[in-house]
């Protein structure tokens, strides 16, 4: 399989705007404007040069490419520290119960509250695949390549690690939630606030958002059945999320309602399973499937490869991941068994 996850550059524009054209709206880590993302791509630029320093804004944003090709079909995209520079806002679930003696009767609600419960967390996020290439496992090279970095860069990040998913969205492009909600604040249509918030960031929302707990109870069905729920394309992303430990632990975007998945770093499954070694053969082809990454920062280069034990910290390669690697006897790698 001839593709690779490596660090985006300026000169994927043009591929990076074509792929946010697919994705259907409400997706803000990837937008369809060359402005944010030329932003975004000189923000990650910026954070892949850096070697010392506060990690509070850096974004590393991976690209998925066929090397045979040169065509990026795939984007990720890693987060140092949220809420350091401004606030990370989400609404937490939680329960109010309350009693009334004369009607012999309890009374439980749900209700959203208004945190920035995950300052200082890392984010994974911003992960999309090309229609064309949603087969062959390239979804979870992609989405576990960001957990090798992580691991092969432990000190960049923080001790927890969040995943907000994408909402539920109509096929008008709309969202009950934000009508439910936000939308009574804004003036906007969810589309119009979404294409804002590509190009502005979501700051706007928590701004003029109420500060004060919503009751569930006061939403429409319409809304209710939706909030910590995926959109329907990104259930698979739940999914490889739960496969690594994450877990959804009641809170949800203000944006769309989608859900917030969490884990402590040093438990998810591809960091604290990965292993390191050199590489002393590039012959090998007996090897365990595995994802095999080399290189430091803006070097770091991922891909499936065939990997064999030879000896304490020793591993043979096979010689198609060693190409696409750009490894050699004597590169150090790190890999985890896919």
């Amino acid at each position: 399989m001839s593709f690779v996850v490596r660090a985006a550059r300026r000169d994927d524009v043009d591929q990076l705007y074509e792929m946010a054209k697919l994705t259907g709206g409400g997706f803000t880590n990837l937008p369809p404007d060359r402005g944010a993302l030329n932003e975004k791509l000189a923000r990650s630029e910026e954070a892949f040069a850096k070697t010392e320093g506060e990690s509070a804004n850096d974004l590393f944003l991976l690209a998925l490419e066929n090397v045979n090709t040169g065509h990026v079909r795939g984007t990720a995209q890693i987060f140092a520290a949220v809420g350091k520079r401004w606030p990370f806002y989400s609404y937490r679930i939680t329960t109010y119960t309350q009693r009334s003696k004369e009607l012999d009767r309890t009374f439980s609600s749900k209700i959203l509250s208004l945190t920035t419960d995950y300052e200082g967390a890392s984010e994974v996020g911003g992960l999309f695949l090309h229609p064309n290439e949603r087969a062959g496992g390239l979804g979870k090279l992609l989405a576990r390549s960001r957990y090798l970095f992580i691991a092969d860069h432990r000190e960049r990040f923080g001790d927890k690690l969040v995943a907000e998913l994408r909402g539920v969205i109509d096929e008008a492009g709309g969202s009950a939630f934000w009508d439910a909600l936000a939308g009574k604040f804004f003036g906007m249509s969810f589309q119009e606030a979404d294409e804002f918030n590509a190009r502005n960031g979501n700051q706007f929302i928590a701004d003029l958002m109420p500060k004060h707990p919503i009751y569930l109870n006061m939403l429409p069905e319409s809304a209710r059945s939706v909030i910590g729920k995926p959109h329907p394309s990104g259930r698979a992303a739940m999914r490889m999320l739960e496969s690594e430990g994450f877990r959804f632990n009641d809170y949800v975007d203000i944006f769309d309602g989608g859900p917030t998945m969490e884990a402590d770093i040093d438990n998810v499954k591809s960091v604290s399973e990965s292993r390191t070694g050199t590489i002393v053969n590039i012959e090998g082809e007996e090897g365990s499937r595995s994802l095999a990454a080399t290189g430091k920062l803006e070097s770091f280069r991922c891909c499936y490869a065939n990997i064999g034990m030879l000896g304490d910290a020793e591993v043979e390669i096979d010689s198609q991941a060693a190409d696409i690697l750009q490894a050699e006897t004597g590169t150090p790698v790190r890999y985890v068994t896919r």
